[in-house]
C-alpha cells in the first residue's frame, strides 16, 4: 500500500499498556500492543523508540534511513490487526494501537531502507512478536543478531505465516479492500518477504513471527520494487503471573517475607513481600522461559529446599511455593563479594556436598553443619577469577553457635569496547566478533549508540573485526589486533561511511515520461549505465563517498533542455540526491525546398527573406522586362519605317 494510506499522528504518543484480549491458557493472560515516541530526526536520519512489554521493561531503540514523506508513528484508528487474524486471534485487535509507516531510502530497487531495533537487553524467547504489513510492490529481508551474537536463522526468527487483513471474511478488518490470497511470500534461505508477484499496489499484504531466541538487535531492509511503496510494523506481548506462599514447618503461613525475580538474562525485574496469608505476586510478566524466584527466609530461618526456583510462563502461568524452618545448630554463613565489595548473587556454594545459592545480596547460609573441621568452596561464575577462598573452619563440639565471616572474593575478568561510527555517529546493531585465546569466539552488536563491550574476557591477545552491515561502507580497517591484560581495553573503535543514492526522472516538455532514455553516471566505483523506465524514472543506490557526474544522452529526434550534465558530491552522511530530472524538447525540422537550377553548373538556389522567391527570380523577370522594352522599341522603329515607306 502506498503513502496515502493511514494518517500520521501529531505530537507525542503516550507510553500505554492496554489489555486487550484474554488467551485460553491462563485466566491471568493479559496481551498488549507497543506504543512508540514519533519519529524525530528528518529523511535519512529518523530515531524513535518503542515500547513491546512493561515487565520487564522490553524497549529499542529505532533508528532508520527511510526517506521522508507520508512516514511516522500511526494511530490505527484506520488500519488495524483484527481479531480475525492469525496474529489477533492470539494477540487481540491492534485497532487503535500505535504502528510505525517507513519506506526505502530512495524509490528505486538499489536503495533500501536500513531500520534498526537495539534493544536494551535481550529479548525474551517467547512471549512477544513483531508484524510487517503492506509488503506488496515491495520486500522486506531480516538480520537479527542473538543475544551471544550469532545471527538468527529462518526457525530461530519464528515465521507463522502470511495473511491478508483487508480481504472479506476477515472478522473486524478495516474498511479497505484486499484479496485473501494477496500475502508475501517468505524464503528462509534469504530471511525475505516478497510481495505479490506483479509488484502491484494493493492492500493487507502481511506477515507474523514469534522469535525463539533471545534478540539484541533486529534489522529490516526494506526495498522498492515498484510505486512508492510504504511498509508496516507492529510489535505486542503477552503477560502472566507468577503466584507463590511461603509457609513456616511449624508457624504456618509468614508475612513480611522478602521474595525477588529475576529474568533470564540475571537481572532482577521484581521485589515483593508476603501478604499476611503468606501469599505473594508477581504480577504481568513476559510469557517466557527463564524466571528465577528467590525467596529471603527471615532471620533465624532457612528454607527447606533450595532458596531459589524456576519459572516458566510460556504456556501458563507460574507457581512458586516456599517452605521454611528454625534453623539448626550448626550454621555457616558468609558472602561471595568483589575486590570492590559488590555483592555477586546466584553464585553456588558448597559444603560436604550440600549447596545454596547467594541472594542478591550475595549472602548465603547452609546449616546443620556436623562437628569437625570443614571447607566451603564455591563455583567461580563465569567471567571472574578467584581472589581470596574462604580458609577451612571447625564446628566444636557441643556448639550451638552460628559460624559467620566464611566468605569469598572474586574479581571481575578485564572487558573490552569501543565505538562503530559513521559521520560522527554511533552505528546501531553491527556486529562485533572478538577471537581469542584457544580459538575462542565471542561476538556482539553495538547499541543504539553504536558502543559495543566485550566483558569479562580471559586474558590473552584478540582479533577484533566487525560485520559491514547493509547500506555502509568500511572506511578504516575492519580487523584490529589487540592484548587483553589486567586493566580494561577501551576506545577500539571502527569507521564506516553510509551509501548514498541518486534518482530522477526524464520526461518532455509537456510533461510526458520519457523511457528508455540513456544515463550515465560516472563516480569513484566506476561507469553505471542506466535506462529510464517507463515512468521515465532512473535510480542508483549503494554508492559510496564520492563525486558523481550524471549525463543524460537525447534521443533521436530531441534535445536537453538546459544541461545534459550535472555533478553531486556524496559525504560519509549517505545523501540521497533525489529529483535529479532533466526535461526533454523535440527538435524543430525546417524542411529543404527543392533546388532550382540556373545553368548547368548551378546546384540550387536560396530564398530571400520575407519574399519566399530565390534571387534568380528578380533576374529573370528584369531580363524578360528587358527583352519586352526592345521589343516594343523595334515594334515602334517598325512602324515608322513602314510610314515612310
Amino acid at each position: 500500500m502506498r503513502a496515502h494510506r493511514g494518517g500520521i499522528l501529531a505530537g507525542v504518543i503516550a507510553l500505554v499498556a492496554i489489555v486487550i484480549g484474554a488467551v485460553p491458557a491462563a485466566a491471568a493472560t493479559t496481551t498488549s500492543w507497543a506504543s512508540w515516541q514519533p519519529l524525530s530526526g528528518s529523511a535519512g536520519a529518523y530515531t524513535s523508540s518503542v515500547q513491546i512489554a512493561a515487565q520487564p521493561l522490553l524497549s529499542a531503540t529505532v533508528t532508520s534511513d527511510s526517506r521522508g514523506g507520508q512516514v511516522g508513528v500511526i494511530s490505527g484508528a484506520s488500519t488495524w490487526l483484527s481479531e480475525g487474524t492469525p496474529v489477533g486471534a492470539k494477540y487481540g485487535s491492534s485497532i487503535n494501537q500505535s504502528y510505525v509507516n517507513l519506506r526505502p531510502k530512495a524509490d528505486n530497487a538499489t536503495s533500501p531502507s536500513t531500520t534498526t531495533y537495539s534493544f536494551a537487553s535481550p529479548t525474551p524467547a517467547s512471549g512477544w512478536t513483531f508484524v510487517l504489513g503492506d509488503i506488496d510492490a515491495d520486500s522486506v529481508r531480516i538480520h537479527a543478531v542473538a543475544g551471544d551474537g550469532h545471527v538468527l536463522d529462518a526457525t530461530e526468527l519464528g515465521f507463522r505465516g502470511g495473511f491478508n487483513y483487508c480481504a472479506p471474511g476477515v472478522a473486524g478488518k478495516p474498511s479497505c479492500t484486499g484479496v485473501a490470497a494477496d500475502i508475501p511470500s517468505w524464503d528462509p534461505a534469504t530471511l525475505t518477504l516478497t510481495g505479490n508477484q506483479a509488484a502491484a499496489d494493493t492492500s493487507g499484504a502481511a506477515a507474523w513471527f514469534e522469535p525463539s531466541t533471545p534478540i539484541s538487535s533486529l534489522t529490516f531492509f526494506f526495498t522498492r520494487r515498484a510505486g512508492f511503496p510504504v511498509y508496516q510494523t507492529w510489535f505486542a506481548s503477552i503477560a502472566r503471573d507468577i503466584t507463590g506462599t511461603v509457609t513456616d514447618v511449624a508457624d504456618g503461613p509468614l508475612e513480611g517475607v522478602e521474595l525477588t525475580l529475576t529474568d533470564a538474562n540475571g537481572a532482577v525485574v521484581g521485589t515483593t513481600t508476603t501478604t499476611a496469608g503468606g501469599t505473594y505476586a508477581f504480577p504481568g510478566f513476559v510469557a517466557t522461559d527463564g524466571y528465577t524466584v528467590r525467596v529471603t527466609p527471615p532471620d533465624g530461618k532457612i528454607s527447606e529446599s533450595a532458596v531459589s526456583q524456576d519459572v516458566d510462563l510460556t504456556d501458563e502461568d507460574g507457581v512458586a511455593d516456599f517452605t521454611v524452618r528454625d534453623i539448626v545448630p550448626v550454621s555457616v554463613e558468609g558472602r561471595v563479594t568483589d575486590v570492590d565489595g559488590n555483592p555477586i548473587a546466584g553464585v553456588t556454594v558448597t559444603i560436604d556436598g550440600r549447596s545454596t545459592t547467594t541472594d542478591a545480596d550475595g549472602r548465603y547460609i547452609i546449616d546443620e553443619v556436623e562437628v569437625g573441621e570443614h571447607t566451603a568452596t564455591i563455583t567461580t561464575p563465569d567471567g571472574y577469577t578467584l581472589v581470596t577462598s574462604a580458609p577451612p573452619f571447625t564446628v566444636p563440639e557441643d556448639s550451638e553457635t552460628p559460624i559467620s565471616g566464611v566468605d569469598f572474593v572474586v574479581a571481575e575478568n578485564p572487558s573490552l569496547s569501543g565505538t562503530v561510527r559513521s559521520n560522527g555517529t554511533g552505528v546501531a546493531g553491527v556486529t562485533v566478533t572478538a577471537s581469542g585465546p584457544g580459538g575462542s569466539m565471542l561476538s556482539t552488536v553495538t547499541d543504539a549508540n553504536g558502543d559495543y563491550s566485550f566483558p569479562r574476557l580471559p586474558l590473552g591477545d584478540y582479533s577484533v573485526g566487525i560485520e559491514v552491515p547493509g547500506g555502509y561502507i568500511a572506511s578504516g580497517p575492519v580487523a584490529r589486533d589487540e592484548s587483553v591484560g589486567e586493566a580494561d581495553v577501551e576506545d577500539l573503535d571502527f569507521e564506516l561511511a553510509r551509501l548514498g543514492a541518486i534518482d530522477g526522472t526524464v520526461r518532455t516538455d509537456g510533461g510526458t515520461p520519457a523511457p528508455g532514455v540513456a544515463i550515465m553516471v560516472e563516480g569513484p566505483d566506476g561507469s553505471h549505465s542506466l535506462t529510464t523506465d517507463a515512468d521515465g524514472a532512473y535510480g542508483l543506490g549503494t554508492l559510496p563517498p564520492g563525486t558523481y557526474t550524471i549525463t543524460v544522452t537525447a534521443p533521436s529526434g530531441s534535445t536537453i533542455v538546459g544541461n545534459a550534465t550535472r555533478t553531486v558530491v556524496i559525504t560519509a552522511a549517505g545523501e540521497v540526491f533525489g529529483e535529479q530530472d532533466f526535461t526533454l524538447a523535440a527538435v524543430v525540422v525546417t524542411p529543404t525546398p527543392t533546388p532550382t537550377p540556373t545553368d548547368p553548373g548551378t546546384s540550387g538556389s536560396t530564398r530571400l527573406p520575407a519574399t519566399g522567391l530565390a534571387p534568380e527570380t528578380f533576374l529573370w523577370a528584369g531580363i524578360g522586362a528587358a527583352v519586352l522594352v526592345i521589343g516594343g522599341v523595334l515594334f515602334v522603329v517598325s512602324r515608322r519605317r513602314s510610314k515612310d515607306d
